[in-house]
């Protein structure tokens, strides 16, 4: 019984999961293609662009993370892609900084 309820709950996340990666990637797409069009007008876009990837890899990661049980592999791989979300978080922060000051 324990199986089934956690076998669904992985199902869930996983569609949860699917779902986060299809509507930030398509903003994504869409806020580049706008900051790319006319950069000087859009951009304060370049921020948000950097903290939705770094949220984007920050997901896929911690997901990732669960799902990799004992395999060192995979841990490392998800563990990678988390710490590339943080830089980005980081490379967020220092663009909206510069952006802003000058």
């Amino acid at each position: 019984m324990y199986i089934q309820e956690r076998g669904r709950n992985l199902r869930n996340a996983s569609m949860i999961v699917d779902l986060v990666h299809i509507v930030v990637g398509i903003l994504i797409v869409v806020l580049s293609v706008i900051s790319f069009l006319n950069p000087e007008e859009h951009m304060v876009l370049l921020p948000v662009i950097f903290f939705l990837a770094g949220a984007l890899n920050l997901i896929h990661g911690i997901y990732k993370i669960r799902l990799s049980g004992r395999e060192k592999k995979k841990k490392a791989a998800a563990i990678a892609a988390t710490l590339f979300g943080v830089c980005l978080f980081a490379l967020s922060v220092v663009s909206a900084v510069s952006i802003w000051r000058g």
